[in-house]
């Protein structure tokens, strides 16, 4: 697979409207890795085909849903060999902060397709 540093419009569209419906379950996904010492680094692959990366988490469909959602994280991809060991520092600076950014790993087995993406967790749970 390949990673291009270009999120397709088209992708960004239907993962969005995914994302509003369950950001809360991820965001709480996240929080479980990070307080069970799992890992510091959540990372949920997306796609609209099966892949064998991490667990599926919620399947394609469900509830409206246009992707398959996995839960993973960087130790995971380290030992799948989708992130390099030498690559590892650079991943951890660049990872954004998980109480407020999802890390998605987008796959589109199709087209060869894979990048990772962040998008901010809704805040319309805070107070003002």
């Amino acid at each position: 697979m390949t990673n291009d540093p270009e999120l397709d419009g088209k992708y960004l569209g239907t993962i969005t409207q995914d994302f509003v419906k369950i950001a809360k379950v991820l965001q709480e996904a996240a929080y479980q890795i990070r307080v069970r010492n799992i890992s510091d680094y959540p990372i949920f692959a997306i796609s609209k085909d099966p892949i064998q990366i991490g667990q599926l988490l919620i399947e394609q469909g469900k509830g409206g849903l246009t992707w398959n959602y996995y839960i993973s994280y960087l130790e995971d991809f380290k030992n799948r060999q989708l992130i390099e060991t030498d690559k590892e520092d650079f991943f951890k600076e660049n990872y954004k902060n998980p109480d407020e950014f999802c890390c998605l790993f987008v796959v589109d087995v199709d087209k060869g397709f894979t990048n990772f993406v962040y998008i901010p967790f809704p805040e319309d749970d805070l107070i003002d």
